[in-house]
């Protein structure tokens, strides 16, 4: 990941300069694991994305944006979109000594499990390492047996009317009084967490205190990094439900247990088998490709592929998951 400071215009006395940065969080998964490609930082050892500055010879952020992937992954782009464009100045602190603002404009990226060559840099790990409080798989994530306390603490620190406004926001993220639970809400969640002072992200400056024993456990990124990779979480846990972006992971052919374990991975949630295959088969998302497989170990399953007919019979195909409640831990 580059460590140098962003390219920046500076404007006259008193007019606030600017700088840009883009960054891709590029996502693949496996039947049991989603990843999100990482790069090194050499400065403190700690994970992020391939990211760069913008520079004087990229014709556009995109051009930009895939230039910089390249050179530290050795990997080239597909379909890319603008995820969302950061410029808060207490996000970005550590990046460059400069005056004003400087803009992270991140982008999401799916590529089939691809590795890059250049892997004594960039490597794929499981996003969950970063946000182990996503993940439901298993029943209630360990994480939340440490952030239930510390955010109701947070809350209870709060005089009215702040006490209020804070117990509403948690409800309304974590849902730690009704059991509900959107998947979705994966920013809002970090970015409470942050509010709270319950990650090492918002303990960087404050040089002058200490920050406390029991933080929310996962790993810290550089920079902003951990907050745009939970919003490109949030983005692709919506859009599974309504487009069928699943399949841009998936290999040609795949079993459909294999189909459901990846959308589990990336949800966080399990599905019922049955359930889920009556909703694949009734939307038409998938035809049979006339083969079987004998990889599971147990009886042969049949390989299907994505049925590409979808995406002119429907507007919106995809795997609409059911809603979750939370499991009292």
């Amino acid at each position: 990941m580059s460590t140098s400071p962003p390219s920046q215009k500076a404007g006259r006395a008193g007019e606030p300069s600017l700088a840009a940065d883009l960054s891709a969080v590029i996502m693949s998964a496996t039947p049991d694991q989603p990843r999100v490609l990482i790069v090194p930082a050499k400065q403190n050892l700690q994970d992020g994305l391939p990211s760069g500055p913008l520079l004087s010879e990229h014709r556009t952020l995109e051009t930009a944006l895939r230039s910089w992937v390249e050179q530290q992954t050795a990997l080239k782009l597909g379909y890319v979109e603008q995820l969302y464009t950061f410029g808060d100045r207490d996000r970005t602190k550590g990046r460059a000594r400069v005056k004003g603002h400087a803009l992270s404009i991140a982008y999401l990226a799916l590529v089939r499990d691809a590795s890059p060559s250049r892997m004594d840099r960039a490597h794929w790990r499981d996003w969950y390492a970063y946000l182990p409080w996503e993940d439901w798989r298993e029943g209630t994530p360990k994480a939340l047996k440490i952030i239930e306390p510390t955010l109701k603490a947070w809350v209870r620190a709060g005089g009215p009317p702040l006490k209020q406004f804070r117990a509403e926001r948690v409800e309304m993220t974590f849902g730690l009084a009704s059991g509900a639970w959107s998947d979705e809400r994966v920013l809002e969640r970090y970015e409470l967490l942050f509010e709270a002072s319950l990650v090492p992200e918002a303990w960087r400056e404050r040089s002058d205190e200490k920050a406390p024993a029991r933080l929310a456990p996962g790993l810290p990124m550089v920079l902003d990094h951990r907050r745009m990779l939970a919003t490109a979480i949030g983005r692709l846990r919506a859009k599974i439900k309504y487009r069928p972006v699943i399949f841009e992971l998936m290999p040609a052919s795949f079993t459909l247990l294999d189909l459901q374990k990846t959308v589990e991975a990336l949800s966080g949630i399990r599905l019922h088998k049955q359930n889920f295959r009556r909703l694949v088969e009734s939307e038409g998302l998938v035809e049979e490709t006339g083969e079987v497989t004998t990889a599971t170990g147990g009886r042969p399953a049949r390989l299907v592929r994505f049925r590409q007919k979808v995406l002119v019979e429907r507007p919106a195909p995809g795997v609409r998951l059911p809603g979750s409640k939370r499991v009292s831990p």
